[in-house]
């Protein structure tokens, strides 16, 4: 699986740990609903200003988001 992919199913499981709705997450990080779910189905390619917002809304460290993704596996593998 590629980083994009591991990337957003990590956010995906923290939204929802949290009980959060994409819509809710989007508006407490100053995004748009349809970013984050492109995130989570890993079509997003997404900014480093953005993967902080993220994490501070979630209340998690960064490297959070980032857990089993592998090293040399970029965005675009398939």
């Amino acid at each position: 699986m590629n980083a994009r992919h591991v990337f957003g199913e990590n956010l995906r499981r923290l939204r929802q740990e949290r009980g959060l709705t994409q819509e809710t997450l989007a508006f407490e990080a100053g995004l748009h609903r349809n970013y984050i779910g492109g995130i989570e189905r890993g079509e997003r390619n997404v900014a480093l200003d953005n993967i902080v917002k993220l994490a501070a809304t979630l209340g998690v460290e960064v490297a959070a988001l980032f857990e089993g993704v592998e090293l040399g596996h970029s965005g675009t593998e398939e």
